[in-house]
């Protein structure tokens, strides 16, 4: 037990590491990208051959925002594991032209929604800004991360005294309610200055932007046991990270163990990064096309495949406990949460329920079971999206928080260390099915 608290101790240090310097999904790349690097990977480029090596241990991003890694077996494989977990968050992004000048005394900033938020949630904190910034050198387009690291701006709240009914429920309206403030008049142009001294170049060689605020409260434990994470982002960085964790760690199996972290999620997945696009489809043909194979030899691993799709779930609510299922509740610190949905928003179905069953039992993983309420509509996730463009088995798993989509929300730190462990049993596992419906967990 002892060994056990240590392991979330030090697991969920880690993720509070990590989330504090990712602020969005570029961030997501460039982080994942150094541990990567740290473990002996190598970079693929998508506008390049790929000339891989049987025992190599390889990654390729998109976009910036999205990133797949791979380990190739020391023989042929059987099939793919994919992880399919993604890294946006809901939060405001930038408007180009943003300030704004109040009365001759305040400027602050246009913002837009990006997925859905818990707008309230946003008010009344330390706010930054983090992303890509496109700057022309010499004629050519460099793409320079950048990120704020100080407390910057704020929404303020209006005061009680000047809206009595606020404690009545407030319709906020993204437009006028929820723009930031970043300073007196005497800030105006500040926020490009201080991009521009960030990328290393003068205020007129930024060309386009794409920057989104983030919550500069750092992540925390609570709790009288500190049993509980804190923080920004968790949906879906906790994931993320708990893959990660896992790919890192799993020893090599008969299939490929594929990490796949994609953008976009939360606002539908119809990008060129994102799970409706064929960055997991391609990636798939090129590992087996590179090893020589055909396009017969790449259906039937599809067919020898599974897919996690990892994205977080709703715990009970203390508060709302009428707001889950009747029989299927699903709370922080009690194992790794598996999806179900009649609708198919969800893609876990029987044979995929019973395989990641088995995978957790061998791997001694706690599992709990989410449905949403029969009289209320649920949210979706990147599973069905993916699938719909590589058919394989697939199984949606998540991990139980509360406050999704805050700026700040909670989950469990013993589930991160669940998922780690269901995640590095998962990488090295194979999935065949025999002729006769016979399926078997390698």
């Amino acid at each position: 037990m002892i060994e056990m608290e240590m392991a979330y101790t030090e697991l969920n240090a880690k993720l509070c590491a990590f989330l504090d310097k990712t602020p969005n999904s570029f961030f997501a790349v460039k982080n994942i990208k150094v541990e990567l690097a740290a473990a002996g990977f190598t970079e693929l480029q998508e506008n390049s051959r790929w000339q891989l090596q049987e025992g190599g241990k390889y990654y390729v991003s998109r976009n910036g925002s999205a990133l797949l890694a791979f380990v190739l077996p020391k023989k042929a494989y059987l099939g793919f594991q994919v992880y399919a977990c993604h890294c946006d968050s809901p939060a405001f992004k930038l408007k180009n032209n943003a300030e704004i000048v109040v009365d001759k005394k305040y400027v602050k900033l246009n913002v837009e929604k990006y997925g859905g938020m818990l707008l309230n949630t946003w008010l009344d904190r330390p706010l930054s800004v983090a992303g890509r910034v496109l700057c022309n050198v010499d004629g050519r387009l460099e793409a320079r991360l950048v990120n704020v690291e100080q407390d910057l701006m704020m929404i303020p709240n209006l005061a009680i005294h000047m809206n009595r009914e606020a404690n009545e429920g407030v319709k906020l309206n993204a437009q006028t309610d929820m723009l930031p403030l970043i300073g007196s008049a005497a800030a105006k142009d500040g926020l490009q200055k201080l991009l521009a001294e960030a990328c290393g170049v003068t205020a007129e060689q930024i060309v386009d932007t794409e920057l989104f605020l983030y919550n500069r409260m750092p992540t925390t434990t609570v709790g009288l046991e500190q049993e509980y994470v804190a923080g920004g982002r968790l949906d879906d960085l906790q994931c993320v990270f708990a893959g990660l964790q896992g790919f890192l760690a799993a020893e090599a199996g008969e299939s490929v163990p594929v990490f796949c972290m994609l953008d976009n999620e939360e606002v539908g997945s119809g990008t060129k990064q994102g799970a409706a696009a064929t960055f997991l489809k391609d990636a798939l043909q090129r590992i087996n096309m590179a090893l020589g194979r055909d396009e017969e030899d790449y259906l039937v691993s599809l067919a020898n495949s599974l897919m996690l799709s990892a994205d977080n779930a709703h715990a009970v609510h203390p508060n709302h406990t009428d707001k889950n299922d009747l029989t299927n509740k699903t709370y922080p610190n009690e194992g790794v949460v598996v999806k179900y949905s009649a609708n198919q928003k969800y893609t876990t179905d029987a044979v995929s329920g019973a395989l990641v069953q088995l995978l957790a039992k061998k791997a001694n993983v706690p599992l709990q079971l989410f449905y949403n309420r029969s009289d209320m509509a649920g949210g979706s996730t990147l599973g069905n999206i993916s699938t719909a463009q590589v058919a394989i088995k697939s199984v949606d798993i998540g991990l139980a928080q509360l406050a999704m989509h805050s700026a700040y929300e909670m989950a469990g730190v013993k589930d991160t260390v669940y998922l780690a462990e269901l995640a590095q049993a998962f990488f090295a596992a194979a999935v065949a099915e025999a002729a006769d419906g016979t399926y078997f967990l390698k």
